[in-house]
């Protein structure tokens, strides 16, 4: 008879369910430990010491909810274009309800996903330091998720305003467009409403590719990275400028700057630390340790 009772009738041995959770927990453990691996123990230290805080977020923290990339091939209704193509004054011109309709259906498709686990860890943060958010997004998530945005370079999809005088469309305008509703499964051409007044077209509050960077929110983004502690640049492919241009200038002037981005990118050779984890993985990971 064996000497080994770990399976006899009296002796059964854990329950399968057991060994199930303890190989669960150890492969956990196993993660956990290769995530924290990708941080330089230097980053940990800069944020725990720093007390203001300066962020720059690009596609790839929205991308993580579900918003697509503005390398994402489009379909329907505007299969025949690219993303690049339709954020132009030149569309815009040239076919202003396929412009109006796909940034209808881009705010709708936004509403329907929800803030990622950066998204909040960023809000969280903001809760015991001055931290600042500038994005390149047009999404509303960062605020979605309880934070306060002080820059959206690029502008907002939720803001619409007239393409000749300026003038912020009215709240029943865009109560019109029902923002919240669902994803049109058979989008068509729609043509934009018109300003109360001047009877121009409302168009889309959005930086379109050509457009200058409203000023004074580029300003804004630049002095809180240049007075800040630490400055962390996440999910941008830091080549879209101006924007991309801002973590240098905190560069210059001996401010730390993390990349946060699970592939390199343009901006990798310019920062002091990189972190090669998506940021819903790697902020939740640096807070916790604060």
């Amino acid at each position: 008879m064996s000497d080994d009772v770990s399976t006899s009738p009296d002796h059964p041995g854990p329950p399968s369910h057991a060994v199930s959770s303890t190989q669960d927990l150890a492969e956990l453990a196993a993660r956990l430990n290769s995530q924290l691996d990708a941080f330089d123990p230097a980053v940990l230290d800069l944020a725990r010491t720093a007390r203001r805080v300066a962020v720059l977020s690009g596609a790839g923290v929205s991308a993580e909810s579900g918003v697509p990339t503005f390398r994402t091939p489009e379909t329907g209704l505007w299969s025949r274009y690219s993303p690049q193509e339709l954020a132009t004054p030149e569309a815009w011109e040239d076919d202003p309800a396929v412009v109006w309709s796909w940034y209808v259906q881009r705010a709708r498709m936004v509403r329907g996903v929800q803030p990622n686990a950066g998204h909040r860890a960023l809000a969280r943060w903001a809760q015991d330091v001055e931290l600042t958010i500038s994005t390149q997004n047009v999404d509303d998530l960062h605020e979605r998720a309880g934070s306060r945005v002080l820059s959206h370079l690029h502008g907002s999809l939720f803001e619409f305003r007239c393409e000749s005088c300026e003038r912020p469309a009215d709240r029943w305008q865009i109560g019109e467009l029902r923002l919240d509703a669902p994803v049109d499964t058979d989008p068509q051409p729609l043509e934009p409403p018109e300003c109360l007044e001047c009877d121009a077209r409302i168009r889309p509050g959005v930086v379109w590719f050509g457009e200058a960077l409203p000023w004074d929110a580029f300003e804004a983004a630049e002095q809180s990275m240049t007075e800040a502690d630490l400055v962390l640049v996440i999910g941008t492919s830091g080549i879209v400028q101006p924007a991309a241009s801002l973590p240098l200038a905190a560069l210059g002037l001996g401010v730390p700057v993390v990349e946060i981005n699970p592939e390199a990118t343009e901006f990798s050779a310019y920062a002091d630390y990189t972190v090669r984890l998506p940021s819903g993985t790697a902020l939740p990971l640096m807070t916790a340790k604060l």
